[in-house]
């Protein structure tokens, strides 16, 4: 017999929440299309997108009486099982908890040294070499911290329209580039010195800053200003 449940994966394509999470961000979706991911499948007459608004108006929209719902109450739904009650339970939960959690503190960065000790575990003992970049805020506090490639123990590509890129989502006023030389030398080479400056160029042409250039190993770091090549 085949399976008349209607699920997302059956919807076109610009009717499913998923991808309009993937495509949009979450912040596009409404409530009822939340839901219905958490769903993931409606019944043979409702979609998941009508089953969740289902729930949602029997709560006047509001997420706090949802939230107040017990198991057998959401199984009084037809289409809520025991697996989807407690998966929106579950949910609510995690939504309460992280209300109620306090906001880590972003490091804030004012030396080569306060680099090296937030990033130094992100490269240790690594046999190959990764870039990473820093993105920080206007008071130099840490936005995000991005990996942009990974390579051989000899070197790694850096793509810059892929690193300003990821400065700009994340909205950086300036950053710090990484990279580590598993061999243990934190001397920089030649390509390190010329792909600096053409980033450095490019960022000041974007009003984005290249602040330092940090060359990590297991043995410590080579700061590009402190060291005057930049």
């Amino acid at each position: 017999m085949y399976n008349t449940t209607t699920t997302i994966k059956t919807w076109a394509e610009e009717d499913r929440p998923r991808e309009k999470l993937q495509n949009k961000g979450r912040a596009a979706l409404t409530n009822a299309e939340l839901l219905a991911i958490v769903l993931g499948s409606g019944t043979k007459k409702k979609s998941a997108v009508e089953l969740a608004k289902e729930i949602l108006n029997a709560n006047k929209n509001n997420l706090y009486h949802l939230g107040k719902m017990s198991q057998s109450e959401l199984m009084d739904f037809s289409g809520v099982g025991e697996a989807k009650a407690i998966s929106i339970m579950a949910v609510l939960e995690l939504g309460r908890r992280r209300a109620a959690a306090e906001i880590p503190p972003s490091p804030k960065i004012s030396q080569a040294k306060d680099v090296y000790n937030f990033v130094k575990g992100d490269f240790q003992d690594l046999e190959h070499e990764e870039f990473r970049v820093l993105g920080l805020s206007r008071s130099n506090k840490v936005l995000g911290n991005k990996l942009i490639s990974k390579g051989g123990r000899s070197g790694t590509v850096a793509d810059g329209k892929l690193i300003f890129k990821e400065l700009l989502d994340m909205k950086a006023s300036s950053c710090i580039l990484l990279h580590n030389h598993p061999s243990g030398k934190l001397m920089p080479s030649a390509p390190d010195i010329d792909l600096t400056k053409r980033f450095v160029q490019f960022g000041k042409l974007i009003d984005l800053p290249v602040l330092d250039h940090l060359i990590i190993a297991d043995t410590g770091y080579y700061s590009f200003i402190e060291n005057g090549k930049m």
